[in-house]
């Protein structure tokens, strides 16, 4: 067992569609190193993943634990849900594997809580959404995690998903200036149903938002999705 003092290391290491994020944290949640990155294997089936994953590890240098966010439904550290990778991940216990790996503690959580959790400021109503290969969604009362929100495949518009008329492929599709009127709508539709206090959005694409936001909406950078994997261990 590690004890909880500032020589204490955290690998944070973010799945994603497109690519693999990895960077190690300090006690107080401060990288260490630089963002790394490899593009994400294809078929992302969980073996050449978490390879991926052992790859970057070992250029990140002495870590103590690791935090990873999953695209997709993750309880007590197995993968529910992967609409973005491979059906292979569909109970995949990706904590003890990745454990056994890298032969260090594990925890896993959802790739959008784990950003919230490295935006928030822990009071009211806060929603998080990434925008990238899919549509993610965190929320938070009172900085409280309300876990595995999947709200990206729930009916926005047109009868369609918030995730397909958002994602990465959508952008590509219609192009910046019809995606950016479609997150408009969307925002204007989460305010409504949440009355957050708050929206931070992120992920990759979060650089193509082209609008005037309301004051209490804020773009967020993508390197937040790692940051966030301090929090995983703050029993």
């Amino acid at each position: 067992m590690v004890e909880d003092n500032g020589s204490v290391r955290t690998l944070s290491v973010d799945i994603g569609g497109s690519g693999v994020k990895a960077m190690v944290l300090d006690i107080a949640g401060k990288p260490l190193t630089e963002r790394a990155r490899l593009e994400t294997p294809q078929p992302a089936k969980p073996e050449v993943v978490i390879n991926a994953i052992v790859v970057l590890a070992a250029a990140q240098g002495d870590f103590h634990r690791v935090s990873v966010g999953f695209p997709g439904v993750v309880r007590c550290g197995v993968t529910e849900t992967a609409v973005n990778l491979h059906p292979d991940w569909i109970g995949c216990d990706l904590a003890t594997t990745l454990s056994k790996q890298l032969n260090k503690p594990v925890r896993v959580i959802n790739d959008a809580d784990m950003q919230g959790l490295g935006a928030i400021a822990g009071k009211g109503v806060e929603l998080v959404v990434t925008l990238g290969t899919g549509f993610g969604s965190a929320l938070f009362i009172d900085g409280k995690l309300v876990p595995n929100m999947e709200m990206g495949h729930h009916q926005f518009r047109k009868g369609e998903t918030y995730e397909e008329q958002l994602r990465r492929a959508a952008l590509e599709q219609i192009g910046e200036k019809k995606w950016n009127r479609r997150l408009e709508k969307a925002i204007a539709s989460l305010q409504h149903l949440f009355n957050y206090d708050y929206l931070y959005i992120g992920g990759g694409e979060a650089v193509k938002v082209n609008m005037h936001l309301p004051l209490n909406v804020k773009l967020i950078p993508n390197v937040t999705g790692l940051l966030g994997g301090i929090a995983l261990w703050k029993d």
